[in-house]
């Protein structure tokens, strides 16, 4: 079994990866912090907006059970991509929806996603989600991985407006 992985920031950490965790094919999402200029950054850190991080999640997966394509529609799905600074009651650039690229082909992949999505008039703004290339990824600290099943009721409650998004923007 040959893995990959994708990167995806959309808001807190804590709502991206129960979506993706619940797929076939997901080996392992971990919460952590990319695209910054600070090596092993922390949390307050990051939450400092001195850093240059998001808040993303990095899925291991087996690309003959979920593609990387199903993996971007799944993100689409979790984020606001016409909100480029922060997503539902978390803001700032810190919480900035991007898609991490590993390479070309996941490059044509997000950016053909990207175009469909903006072709298809589910939203009247525009699709303000980067493409932009994957670099170092730092996992978060313990208590930050696997928040939604240590913390149910929290969850929850950060998850709320998320999930009223979604209804609206994606259940037909």
């Amino acid at each position: 079994m040959s893995l990959e992985t994708a990167i995806f920031a959309g808001g807190c950490f804590w709502c991206m990866v129960q979506p993706f965790e619940a797929q076939p094919g997901i080996e392992n999402v971990v919460s952590g912090y990319t695209g910054g200029t600070v090596a092993n950054p922390s949390y307050e850190q990051v939450k400092s907006h001195q850093t240059g991080h998001t808040e993303a999640v990095q899925i291991t997966f087996d690309p003959s059970v979920i593609s990387y394509a199903q993996l971007v529609d799944i993100y689409w799905q979790q984020t606001d991509p016409t909100d480029a600074m922060g997503q539902f009651q978390d803001r700032g650039d810190n919480y900035r929806p991007v898609i991490y690229v590993a390479d070309a082909e996941q490059r044509a992949i997000a950016t053909a996603s990207k175009a469909a999505l903006a072709a298809s008039g589910r939203f009247s703004d525009p699709i303000v989600t980067t493409i932009e290339d994957a670099g170092p990824f730092y996992a978060a600290e313990p208590e930050h991985q696997q928040f939604y099943a240590r913390n149910p009721r929290r969850y929850a409650a950060e998850h709320a407006q998320r999930a009223a998004f979604t209804k609206a923007h994606w259940q037909e």
